[in-house]
């Protein structure tokens, strides 16, 4: 990778961590960004692995650093950050699987690893432990809010990125 090559990865990485990691505080202001109940605008910005290698590492280094005001602490900071590390690869794979041009499966990752890993950490440390119920209440719950942003926001956002690129030869 020439050196030139490099510093647009460094950029575009923390680009996209930064926007990331301000949308989620954004959210946290709203009380939608960490717990049972989640609806993180940024998780719209899952999507962009399927335009750049750069936003899985951008992903997660927003999410570890988004983390640090999660009332979840460490655990958090390690789980969440690894659920959108995993998602991110994910999503940067199935990039190519599109249904008339539309990369449909793109915005599941997020929806699954966040719903798992997220449902279990969650159920986990709660006040009465882990409970099957405790997990499955919060898998779906987080689950429901990573589908509506993913395919909600973050589907029409690829779809206007894929556009402007067409139009300006970006990608």
């Amino acid at each position: 990778m020439k050196q030139s090559q490099r510093a647009q990865y460094l950029a575009q990485g923390a680009m996209i961590g930064a926007i990331y990691m301000v949308l989620t505080l954004l959210a946290a202001l709203a009380n939608l960004a960490y717990g049972p109940v989640q609806f993180r605008f940024s998780e719209a910005l899952t999507i962009l692995p399927i335009f750049t290698p750069a936003a899985v590492p951008g992903l997660a280094v927003g999410c570890l650093l988004s983390n640090i005001w999660s009332g979840y602490g460490a655990a958090d900071m390690v789980f969440g950050t690894s659920a959108t590390l995993l998602a991110a690869i994910c999503t940067r794979m199935v990039r190519n699987i599109r249904i008339n041009k539309i990369p449909i499966l793109a915005p599941l990752p997020p929806v699954l690893f966040n719903a798992v890993i997220i449902g279990i950490e969650i159920a986990v440390f709660s006040a009465e432990g882990f409970s099957w119920i405790g997990f499955w209440g919060a898998a779906l719950s987080v689950g429901l809010g990573e589908l509506v942003i993913c395919y909600g926001l973050g589907l029409p956002l690829a779809a206007a990125l894929q556009k402007l690129g067409k139009k300006r030869k970006i990608f």
